[in-house]
């Protein structure tokens, strides 16, 4: 799978998303970046059913941003 970027609006501000595919530990995994953003992890989680951030400043992504990418991640 290759890189796949999108763009859309959320709340009247435009935000362009670039995310990166990979593998680990034979999971798959996306380097997500957003606007000007530093990188974040997405894996799946099989509780939640859904790709999710992971690492320490996953939390600096809104919860509406983060629910949107992740939709966009699983289609």
């Amino acid at each position: 799978m290759d890189k796949t970027k999108f763009d859309f609006l959320l709340e009247g501000v435009p935000y362009f998303v670039t995310a990166e595919p990979f593998t680990f530990n034979q999971e798959p995994r996306f380097r997500v970046r957003y606007n000007d953003s530093p990188e974040y992890i997405f894996a799946w989680d099989e509780e939640a059913l859904r790709f999710l951030p992971i690492g320490d400043d996953s939390s600096t992504i809104p919860n509406e941003l983060e629910e949107v990418i992740a939709r966009k991640l699983y289609t």
